[in-house]
């Protein structure tokens, strides 16, 4: 208790003078050393502010030239969609084109063939391997050719749609991914020191594994550029090939459908005017026929007519066989029955005649059977060739899609 009511110790005054010199220095140096830091400070904040500014600047420049460059390849990008979008679509007419011949080809093959069976029809010697079947032959080969040649045009033009639709399948990723990426950069060049949704992010200035560089960037775009011209070029000159095998298939598949008309008309004419020999054949044997019918009747009758005289003179001879001793003389009417009955032996042969004459007839039968025969061949091979075959073929229609 004592203790606690003991007064402060005092100091010296040359103590006190000593402090209140030390607290003035320490005062000044404090306040010399503040100084040189704000001095610091301000001069740091400066170049800071300046060196932020410039990299600021550099940033939106090179944000800039980015866009720029995005902007351009979007372009090139855009450039080839259109016109890869532009050859699919023609390509695809084409492919409508190549079906259509195709479809086209079925039916004069269809009918190439069944003219081939109809024909086998012709009967006895009309059944011949003549042009015309030649040319139905070689119609037939051609249209086969041409199946397989069109067959094979379309299976090449499905493989470049294919193409063709990937291609445009990459340039629309590409594109999608550009359009991504400008609009990010449009935000970007957007952004200011004063743009209220600006935030730290700790973690943005970390580089992911998934980055690549500017060239691989710039050659990712080309490739695919690169690739969509080469793709557009093939199906170029697939369209020309396309227009140049269905303008010669078309003059083919005409000239031989010609050739095989000619042949069928020619063919025609020919089994007319045979046709018409042979009814002008059998007209002269029918004819004949009656005639030779004329001249039996004709030779039966005058047999018939030397029936009477012979038996009158072969009766007489007879009965004067009989006269008695020297009655029986060879007088005149002895000489001249005798006679008589030698002449009429004669006429006898009128028979032989007859039968040659009826074994003619026979012949003139037969040969007007085996006429009437071969002109029903020939109407046969008329009905044929030109109703059945010619008339079919009328319907065939040769296109250049």
């Amino acid at each position: 208790m004592a203790r606690l009511l003991e007064a402060p110790p005092k100091f010296h005054p040359s103590e006190w003078d000593i402090a209140n010199k030390m607290q003035c220095a320490s005062t000044e140096s404090q306040k010399s050393r503040s100084e040189c830091l704000i001095a610091e400070s301000r001069r740091l904040q400066d170049e800071i502010e300046k060196t932020t500014q410039k990299t600021q600047s550099d940033v939106n420049k090179k944000i800039e030239q980015r866009r720029d460059e995005i902007k351009f390849w979007k372009q090139e990008l855009d450039n080839k969609l259109e016109q890869i979008v532009h050859e699919i679509d023609v390509l695809l007419t084409f492919k409508t084109r190549l079906e259509k011949s195709l479809e086209s080809c079925k039916e004069p093959l269809d009918i190439a063939q069944k003219c081939l069976l109809n024909r086998q029809r012709r009967a006895g010697t009309d059944l011949v391997h003549d042009e015309v079947d030649q040319e139905l032959v070689k119609e037939a080969e051609v249209l086969q050719g041409v199946i397989a040649l069109l067959e094979r045009t379309l299976e090449q033009t499905n493989e470049q749609i294919r193409l063709n639709r990937s291609v445009k399948y990459n340039l629309e990723m590409d594109l999608k991914d550009k359009f991504t990426a400008l609009m990010i950069d449009d935000y970007c060049g957007s952004l200011t020191n004063n743009t209220p949704d600006i935030r730290y992010a700790d973690n943005a200035p970390k580089i992911g594994g998934n980055f690549v560089s500017p060239e691989d960037w710039m050659d990712f775009s080309n490739i695919n550029v690169e690739k969509a011209e080469k793709q557009r070029n093939n199906s170029l000159a697939l369209r020309a090939v396309i227009d140049g095998i269905l303008s010669q298939t078309a003059s083919d598949m005409c000239k031989q459908r010609e050739t095989v008309n000619v042949a069928f008309r020619n063919r025609v004419k020919e089994v007319k005017d045979a046709k018409n020999k042979l009814e002008t054949l059998l007209a002269m044997v029918m004819d004949e026929t009656t005639s030779q019918e004329k001249n039996i009747a004709s030779l039966k009758k005058a047999i018939a007519d030397k029936e009477g005289p012979v038996k009158v003179a072969q009766t007489r001879l007879e009965a004067r066989n009989h006269r008695p001793n020297v009655e029986l003389c060879y007088d005149t009417v002895q000489y001249r029955l005798t006679s008589e009955v030698q002449e009429i032996r004669k006429n006898i042969q009128l028979k032989d005649t007859l039968a040659q004459a009826e074994t003619e007839l026979k012949a003139l039968s037969r040969q007007q059977l085996s006429l009437e025969e071969e002109i029903q061949v020939k109407e046969n091979t008329l009905y044929i060739d030109k109703v059945l075959c010619l008339q079919m073929r009328e319907s065939v229609s040769i296109n250049n899609f």
